[in-house]
């Protein structure tokens, strides 16, 4: 008796690991998984934060930048904005002038660089600027910015430096708003 009872414990035991190797490939043979998502298009704008100047007001917030100048002499003053743009996508971005007591006498783009190794290669060389007598004054396109990061990492952004010459009246207080605003373009190119 003890060896058929041993006999039927073998079997069994071949029984048990045959099933442990079987079992596992039919059910990893069944399995799948299907993973679907989407990815927001996303541009952000920004004042480069090492910008300063005594006689404007700035806010950034997400997409747009608004800068207030306001002086009280005929002195025409020029600023230097740097801008930083991140996009996960295309991007446009529109600037507008607004002033009762100036004139924009220039408004253009004087240098584009990116900030750090998170930048697309191609996207300096890829810029299309374009400058109109009418609104908006100044439409900057081009190709996806940030190949990773966040909307506050310090090595994923494109700097987009303008420069704005203002001519205000003589002999009176001036006040000139500048807004730019972007929007993101299409992930499938």
């Amino acid at each position: 008796m003890p060896t058929r009872r041993l006999r039927l414990s073998c079997r069994h035991i071949f029984t048990l690991i045959a099933v442990l190797f079987l079992v596992p490939v039919s059910v990893e043979a069944q399995t799948s998984v299907v993973l679907k998502g989407t990815v927001s298009e996303t541009v952000a704008l920004a004042v480069s934060p090492t910008f300063t100047q005594s006689n404007m007001d700035v806010v950034s917030s997400g997409n747009t930048v608004q800068i207030t100048v306001s002086g009280d002499d005929a002195e025409s003053p020029v600023i230097s904005v740097p801008l930083l743009v991140r996009s996960n996508s295309s991007f446009k971005i529109s600037a507008d002038f607004d002033s009762k007591t100036a004139e924009l006498s220039q408004i253009s783009v004087v240098e584009v660089h990116a900030t750090g190794s998170l930048v697309s290669p191609q996207v300096v060389n890829a810029l299309d600027i374009r400058q109109d007598v009418s609104r908006p004054l100044l439409v900057v396109t081009g190709p996806r910015v940030s190949l990773g990061g966040t909307l506050a990492s310090p090595n994923n952004a494109l700097q987009i430096t303008i420069l704005i010459r203002l001519k205000p009246q003589p002999g009176r207080a001036w006040l000139a708003h500048l807004s730019f605003s972007a929007t993101a373009g299409s992930l499938v190119q």
